[in-house]
C-alpha cells in the first residue's frame, strides 16, 4: 500500500501519482522498513515532491525513512498500479548503496529497519515490492511492469479514509493489509517491457 497524497486533477479526473523506491544493497543484503500505519514491511520510498528530480526524491526518501545517505547506482524499472485509487500510481525503482549516515527510523512513519536476505524477506511484506527486489538483485534494468494493486475503498477515497476504517475496526493493524491488500487483482503482474533477470520472482518469495 502507498498512502501518498492524491494526485492533481484535470478535467474532473484525478491524475496518477508518481513515486520512487530504493533497493539499498550492502553485503548481499537489502534494507527494508516496517511501516507504522499498518505494520507491514516494504522498500524505502515515497512520493516525489515539487521541484525534485526522481533521483533526488529517491535519495531524500531513503534518508528520511532510514537515516542513511545513499548513492544511487542503477535504474531498475517502472512499476505501474493503474487501478490504485482513482488515478493510479507509478513507481520508479533504483538500486543504491549507503555512503553515510546512521540507521534511524523516521518518526511516525517507520517503526523498524532491518538488513535482510532478499531470499528471506520478513512477513508480512508488500507483494508488489517482491518483483521490484527480484529485478534489482538480478541485474534487470529498463523493465516496465503492470502490478494490479486494487485500492480497497471507493476510488475517490483517500488514505485518511483507510486510516478511519483501520481505527474503527477491531482488527490488528496488519490485518488491514492481509484482509484487503495482500493479493494482486485479477490482472496479476505482467511484464510489459523488457526481459526478466536470471531468477524468477517466485525464488524471491
Amino acid at each position: 500500500m502507498d498512502t501518498r497524497s492524491a494526485g492533481s486533477h484535470y478535467g474532473g479526473f484525478e491524475l496518477p501519482t508518481l513515486g520512487v523506491n530504493v533497493v539499498i544493497l550492502q553485503d548481499e543484503k537489502i534494507l527494508v522498513t516496517k511501516r507504522e500505519d499498518i505494520e507491514v514491511w516494504c522498500l524505502p520510498g515515497g512520493g516525489v515532491d515539487p521541484g525534485e528530480s526522481l533521483a533526488q526524491a529517491a535519495v531524500r526518501e531513503a534518508r528520511e525513512e532510514t537515516g542513511l545517505e545513499v548513492e544511487l547506482e542503477r535504474l531498475v524499472g517502472i512499476y505501474s498500479r493503474p487501478r490504485w485509487r482513482e488515478g493510479g500510481d507509478h513507481d520508479i525503482v533504483f538500486t543504491g548503496f549507503p555512503v553515510g549516515g546512521h540507521l534511524k527510523p523516521q518518526p511516525e512513519e517507520v517503526i523498524e529497519i532491518a538488513w535482510v536476505s532478499p531470499q528471506n524477506l520478513p512477513e508480512p511484506f508488500f507483494w508488489w515490492d517482491r518483483q521490484r527486489i527480484a529485478d534489482a538483485i538480478n541485474g534487470t534494468g529498463g523493465v516496465a511492469w503492470l502490478q494490479d494493486g486494487v485500492w480497497p475503498l471507493a476510488q475517490k477515497s483517500t488514505p485518511k479514509d483507510l486510516y478511519k476504517m483501520r481505527d474503527e475496526s477491531a482488527l490488528p493493524r496488519q490485518e488491514i493489509y492481509l484482509k484487503y491488500l495482500a493479493e494482486p487483482g485479477p490482472l496479476g503482474e505482467r511484464l510489459e517491457v523488457g526481459t526478466k533477470g536470471k531468477e524468477s520472482n517466485d525464488e524471491q518469495r
